[in-house]
């Protein structure tokens, strides 16, 4: 699978979300959206910790901030890029949000070895398996990078 240098960009972006969530002690997750025409319009972090809400993942805010900002019609198609595979919450956020595709670079598996905790075993492509209309999820993109965020490296 090959991607584009706006989509490496917007998880670079993602991974400095990430890297900012776990310097205020938040968990180590980031997220960008990209437009459905190809253009970078927003990144946001975790914010579980510093803000007390169990539903701050990176892609919860992302959706939020997104849609305060640009308006929902502007997330309709867009694309997510997630430092981390999003779990259901998420992934039905995005969902409902119009998301079409979703690109995350470390697996749930990869969270679950490198953070241990409470691991939700649904895994983003299962979530939105039967989604109409469908959904794309890809993973992958950066994965090493993402796993060494994950370990605080």
């Amino acid at each position: 699978m090959s991607f584009t240098a706006t989509e490496v960009q917007a998880m670079q972006l993602a991974m400095e979300a990430a890297r900012q969530a776990r310097a205020v002690g938040d968990t180590p997750f980031g997220a960008t959206l990209v437009s459905s025409e190809g253009e970078i319009l927003h990144t946001s972090p975790n914010r579980q910790n510093s803000t007390g809400d169990c539903t701050a993942h990176a892609e919860v805010v992302l959706v939020r901030e997104a849609t305060q900002r640009f308006g929902p019609e502007r997330l309709h198609g867009a694309v997510v890029f997630a430092s981390g595979e999003p779990c259901a919450m998420c992934s039905g956020a995005m969902f409902w949000a119009g998301i079409k595709r979703v690109v995350f670079a470390a697996s749930t598996q990869d969270i679950g070895d490198a953070l241990g905790g409470p691991v939700l075993p649904a895994r983003c492509a299962e979530v939105l398996e039967p989604a109409q209309p469908a959904v794309r999820v890809e993973e992958g993109l950066l994965r090493d990078e993402a796993v060494a965020v994950l370990n605080g490296r």
